[in-house]
Parts: structure tokens; sequence; C-alpha cells
């Protein structure tokens, strides 16, 4: 990551070329990190998922202190918002409010490519790259339980989006 001095701004232009940004990935789908809440002067944190067929994304959870953005560059996307599941598709953005349940997988049958942004930044890469290390079995999904609190990351029980899931499978 390159940063570049910039007036009237608490913190230095954050650039992430492509060639050189860190990558997370699970057995499913690669995660791009391109900017932290600590580069950002806390104002947002990015990522970019690219999802294989079948990939289950995030389980049911809900954020405190940040809103979450979904922008679907490529390919299908399956969401739970609330209690209701839709699929949004390659040009289509959804922002999540605080405290509001979601849950994210490729659509059925397809792949998804998808940048996703908080505001205000939370410190999201560390629980990304512990989340690969749970998929990949090198770490216990007690660990991201434990990590609620500090990720922002609160899982809770949808039988929507459970429903939802087995129907896809």
């Amino acid at each position: 990551m390159t940063s570049m001095n910039t007036q009237n701004a608490s913190f230095s232009a954050v650039l992430t070329r492509a060639a050189e940004a860190e990558t997370a990935s699970d057995p499913s789908s690669v995660m791009t990190l391109l900017a932290d809440s600590d580069t950002t002067g806390g104002l947002m944190t990015a990522y970019r998922s690219t999802f294989a067929k079948g990939a289950v994304g995030a389980p049911a959870h809900f954020h405190t202190r940040a809103s979450e953005l979904f922008y679907v560059i490529d390919g299908a996307l399956q969401v739970l918002l609330g209690e209701e599941i839709t699929v949004l598709n390659a040009g289509d953005f959804l922002l999540v409010p605080p405290h509001t349940p979601h849950a994210f997988a490729a659509a059925p049958g397809h792949e998804a490519d998808v940048l996703f942004t908080f505001t205000p930044g939370m410190a999201r890469f560390d629980y990304l790259r512990l989340l690969g290390r749970v998929m990949r079995g090198e770490a216990s999904f007690q660990e991201i339980k434990d990590s609620s609190e500090r990720f922002d990351n609160h899982y809770v029980d949808s039988p929507a989006w459970r429903d939802a899931l087995e129907r896809s499978a």
C-alpha cells in the first residue's frame, strides 16, 4: 500500500495498487484488502471479494457501529436483509445500516465479485485474515465468536437464511 499526502485531510491519501494489494482467502473466496480504518483516519474500510459458485459468504450477523455497503461488480450475490432474501446483480448497490441483520453468499449457480465498504471504518482486515484461517481449518470458529466485540460482528440466528441456503444446496 502506498500513501500520498493531501491537504485538508487527517490522513494521507490511500492508493492501493492491484498488484500490491494483500489478499486473504478461504476455499471459496478471495478477499483483496484495499483500505482499512487505520489508513483512512477511521473514515472507511474497503475490500473486494470474489466468490466461487456455491460460496457460503457470511452467516447472519449485524454491526453496531458501521454501515456496510455492497456493490456488485460482476455476477450475482444472494443477500439476507432483515428477514428478506434478495439477489443483487452486477451494478446493484446496497447499504445496510447498523443493527440490521444481514448475510450474503454467491447466488445459486453464480459467481460474485463484490466491493464491500464499511463507514465509519472498522479494523476488518484482521477479521478477514482470521476468517480465512478458520475456513481453512487453521483456527477454530470459537475464535470468531470470541472476537465479536473487537470486530463488531455479532452473529444471529436466521431461519430465513438457513432455509435459503438449504434450498440452494
